[in-house]
């Protein structure tokens, strides 16, 4: 039976969380949870998460997996309030390490923090092979946009390629974060690019031009013919010239520095202070 996916927008950040199951009453993966952040009042609410339960329960799914493909800059995860909630293991790729480095140095993390990936239940190597109950998945490892990026193909017939592409009318993601690069995010996403033309590509964001409703899925054949950034034909320089160009004047995530701190814990708060508040740090002139 092949793999059934929903998926779930999250208009504030453009950012899609998807269900990947094989059927009502089985196991299933929950992909990129958005936990909701107000960073003008420094509130954050479940409504987008509550969502993604309420599927869930209506379907009658047992969740396996909560499943990150990067420590995201635009969004909190919900993926330990999912836990909490509907139980699965929160993973993501081994390489998050590198990123908790940079981050914890920037931020100034309490010692204790622990930089190894041990805040996740699962760290992924590079082409592991997991299981949503029957359906084969594996862990692609795409760095550039970040060095951690990870893509999920499942039951070889459809991937979720995080932060790597957009739809191709939207191009590709940025390179300029700590340990991003451009060449990297070229071969990543040649690297996807090699897969069968019918290919069904999941993008994890979608900022679409004027005038088109927002989508979430394309396959490799538009993405070779079309896409903006990387169609066939454009090689590695020039599309690292533009993404370099393209990258300098891009202004900073509006949530990226609350993100950040959060996402690098998968997804858990800093420790309370002494008088029981958590906080967020703000590095001035840092970035």
């Amino acid at each position: 039976m092949p793999a059934l996916i929903q998926a779930f927008l999250d208009d504030a950040s453009s950012t899609y969380t998807y269900i990947v199951y094989e059927a009502d009453g089985g196991p299933c993966a929950i992909v990129d949870s958005v936990l909701n952040y107000d960073p003008a009042s420094g509130r954050t609410d479940t409504t987008q998460a509550d969502k993604v339960i309420a599927f869930v329960r209506e379907h009658g799914l047992h969740v396996q997996w909560l499943l990150e493909t990067h420590a995201h800059a635009d969004h909190l995860s919900a993926a330990p309030y999912l836990r909490r909630t509907l139980g699965g293991k929160i993973a993501i790729g081994e390489s998050i390490s590198k990123v908790q480095g940079v981050f914890k140095n920037l931020f100034n993390l309490e010692p204790e923090f622990r930089v190894d990936g041990s805040q996740f239940d699962h760290l992924f190597a590079p082409d592991d092979i997991f299981h949503i109950g029957n359906l084969k998945a594996q862990a692609l490892h795409v760095p550039g946009h970040t060095p951690a990026d990870m893509a999920y193909l499942i039951d070889g017939r459809l991937i979720l390629v995080g932060d790597t592409l957009f739809m191709p009318d939207v191009g590709t993601a940025r390179c300029d974060f700590p340990g991003g690069d451009a060449r990297q995010l070229y071969a990543s996403m040649r690297k996807l690019l090699a897969f069968p033309s019918d290919t069904k590509l999941y993008v994890c964001h979608d900022y679409p031009p004027e005038g088109r409703e927002a989508k979430c899925q394309t396959t490799v054949a538009e993405q070779r013919a079309g896409n903006i950034h990387v169609h066939d034909g454009v090689d590695e320089a020039a599309f690292v010239e533009m993404r370099t160009q393209r990258d300098a004047g891009l202004g900073m995530p509006t949530l990226l520095l609350p993100a950040i701190q959060v996402n690098v814990r998968a997804g858990n708060m800093p420790p309370a202070e002494e008088n029981g508040v958590t906080y967020l740090k703000i590095p001035l002139n840092q970035l």
